[in-house]
């Protein structure tokens, strides 16, 4: 975990961003600014907002109210900001619950495809880099590979490494240790872990609550889009002050 001077310029700033999907109001006036190196998690029921929060910061949703700001790109409501969503997606990764990989390329090529395409970098320099992080997150002897031939584990710490490749500037992760079986959960976990120590800065929509303990600067509860208490996670786990916040803990920590 890193501390954080309070004079760095955010690398993520969200102002009264609203976000409906028809009559339902998903997102509701958030606030947040998110610092370079701060690792967030965001914790809360399923339906709360969490992932919607997340995909609105590199466009994959649009939002109806409010500004968002990534690396000094502006996002402005309904998607009119083109030329800046592409910026901010070559400089935001980003790792799904599904590991979306192309089931027809192998595992380096899955890795290389779009540094080739959308930073233009050398075939032998994507290959090189495919490699090392392939060493970064444990599985270098599956670069030849098809993912149907890896585990749920591999296959998302190939989607990590391929998020990587882009050489983001900001990490966003959404529950993606959902769609892996309890045996396979701990090594995901392990790489987003290093990449904490590493000083990324990353935004994680999780129910791993030890590892939000552990890797997080900040805390941040939401309950039906509305950001309801944040803190350092001895603070909010330790000594929620919401009504809210506590109820929920004691539902999710009481195994």
């Amino acid at each position: 975990m890193t501390t954080q001077s309070p004079a760095a310029q955010p690398i993520v700033h969200m102002q009264q961003v609203n976000k409906h999907f028809g009559s339902l109001h998903v997102l509701k006036d958030i606030e947040l600014s998110v610092a370079p190196g701060e690792v967030v998690v965001i914790i809360g029921a399923s339906g709360s907002g969490k992932s919607t929060l997340i995909r609105c910061i590199n466009g994959l949703e649009e939002f109806q109210a409010g500004h968002i700001e990534v690396d000094g790109n502006a996002l402005t409501p309904h998607g009119k900001s083109s030329k800046a969503l592409q910026t901010i997606r070559t400089e935001v990764g980003m790792v799904f619950q599904q590991f979306n990989l192309f089931p027809h390329l192998s595992v380096r090529d899955n890795i290389t495809l779009a540094p080739l395409k959308v930073r233009g970098i050398s075939r032998q320099q994507a290959a090189s880099t495919a490699e090392r992080l392939l060493e970064r997150v444990g599985i270098s002897d599956q670069a030849d590979k098809y993912p149907s031939q890896l585990s749920g584990g591999q296959q998302q710490r190939v989607a990590l490494a391929r998020a990587l490749a882009m050489e983001p500037r900001l990490m966003l992760f959404d529950e993606p240790t959902s769609a892996l079986d309890p045996e396979m959960i701990g090594e995901v976990l392990d790489a987003m872990r290093e990449l904490a120590r590493e000083g990324m800065t990353m935004m994680i929509v999780t129910h791993e609550m030890g590892f939000a303990r552990e890797v997080a600067d900040r805390v941040i509860y939401i309950h039906s889009g509305e950001i309801v208490e944040q803190g350092p996670p001895t603070t909010l786990f330790d000594s929620p002050q919401h009504d809210r916040t506590q109820n929920f803990l004691s539902r999710v920590l009481k195994h």
